[in-house]
């Protein structure tokens, strides 16, 4: 969708370039609301920047149609959001799997504490730089880019979904980039593109033992 409605191959010759390879055979729809009625999507993904997109109705109808709405708001700051946590998981009975760009508190529904998810490069691109630098990478390559979101998705477990969570607790976030950086490292090693031989043994302590630390001496 954009501010004209759904992108479809009747919009062609009046898309912009980077919109036209999602422009597929529809009839023309105008509202977010009808997309969502008409082409029953499992996902919806926020980047519009205008605050509220994702109304009561939208998200009811999301819900409808799924058991689990994914729910990513991701415009930033707040105030540009999608839709807010609380929106989301009210309006879905605390269905929705929701992310979004800048944090949301946690929301107490029926007793249960729902956790919105931070989806945002602050997980990705700390580690996946830490893993090209350890690794003396002379090439960046998209299977590198894979293996940092496999690293992160594989440090999720069923107590974080359990409450809602999609991504681990931004607090543990020295940790989880130094694995992060670990598996960018060895798919750099993997693929032959690592200058820095040879291969530490454990790239995760590698990687810790290379992450700055903010730590100062006193001199009073």
């Amino acid at each position: 969708m954009d501010s004209k409605g759904l992108i479809v191959a009747s919009r062609k010759d009046s898309l912009q370039a980077f919109k036209k390879p999602w422009a597929h055979e529809h009839g023309a729809v105008e509202t977010l609301l009808e997309a969502v009625r008409s082409l029953k999507p499992t996902v919806l993904i926020g980047t519009s920047g205008k605050g509220g997109t994702f109304t009561k109705e939208v998200v009811e109808a999301m819900a409808s149609q799924n058991e689990k709405p994914v729910i990513f708001a991701l415009s930033n700051p707040t105030s540009h959001s999608e839709c807010t946590a609380e929106q989301a998981y009210t309006w879905t009975e605390g269905r929705a799997v929701f992310a979004s760009g800048s944090p949301f508190p946690a929301v107490e529904l029926d007793g249960r504490a729902l956790v919105p998810g931070q989806s945002n490069n602050a997980y990705i691109f700390p580690g996946f730089g830490l893993g090209v630098v350890i690794s003396g990478a002379i090439r960046v390559r998209d299977d590198m880019l894979l293996a940092a979101s496999e690293a992160l998705a594989e440090q999720v477990t069923e107590a974080h979904y359990a409450k809602g969570l999609i991504f681990p607790p931004f607090t543990n976030i020295r940790a989880i980039s130094a694995r992060i950086a670990a598996k960018v490292a060895a798919k750099a090693y993997e693929l032959g593109l690592a200058s820095r031989l040879p291969r530490p043994d454990d790239l995760v302590k590698y990687a810790e033992s290379c992450m700055y630390t903010p730590t100062y001496r006193s001199y009073r």
